[in-house]
């Protein structure tokens, strides 16, 4: 199918989603699609576009890559996890996402935002999950610069940039889907 986008109408999505400086690219009506789709969905996950545009597998690689290579959008992988996110959103940002699209952390994330400093047990017991479940998760938040510990007679949990992630949480929303396959995550962790 021809794409029949204008120039301009090109030049607009191309600065709308932050790829300006490649104005000189033309969108495939694909292309447009799935940048639409990135943009609604920060963090999306690749099933998540192929489902949503209807793409096979092949078809929507080819064109993640082709928007990557001209700064559309940016992928970020954590945990085996890779999630597509639009150009624009800085990489802090990202990695705050990434972790309020995981059930079992952004329910961490939520709980320590209402509380200055938490136990350990103060947060399994919210959780109501494993100590080893939410050890991992609190391991993977302070690794990545979200939680800190402080050590002492109890380890305290805080969140660094409450501003910050306040803003995220906010800001940017789980879809449905994401919900159910962050859910199945949770499950196959408690099994481990």
């Amino acid at each position: 199918m021809p794409n029949t986008r204008s120039t301009s109408d090109n030049q607009g999505l191309l600065e709308k989603f932050g790829c300006n400086q490649y104005h000189r690219y033309q969108l495939s009506d694909s292309q447009s699609n799935i940048l639409k789709v990135i943009n609604q969905s920060p963090g999306i996950r690749y099933r998540e576009i192929t489902r949503r545009t209807g793409f096979a597998n092949g078809v929507l690689t080819y064109h993640l890559n082709i928007l990557e290579q001209i700064r559309c959008i940016n992928k970020f992988k954590q945990s085996n996890v890779t999630r597509y996110y639009p150009i624009d959103i800085p990489i802090q940002d990202l990695k705050v996402i990434s972790h309020l699209r995981v059930h079992s952390e952004k329910k961490i994330i939520l709980f320590m935002l209402d509380h200055d400093f938490s136990t350990f047990n103060e947060i399994v017991e919210h959780l109501r999950k494993a100590p080893s479940t939410i050890s991992w998760h609190l391991k993977r938040l302070c690794q990545d610069g979200i939680v800190a510990v402080h050590s002492g007679e109890y380890n305290l949990y805080r969140i660094i940039d409450r501003k910050l992630v306040n803003q995220m949480v906010h800001k940017y929303r789980e879809c449905f889907t994401d919900k159910v396959v962050n859910n199945f995550i949770d499950i196959v962790d408690e099994l481990e």
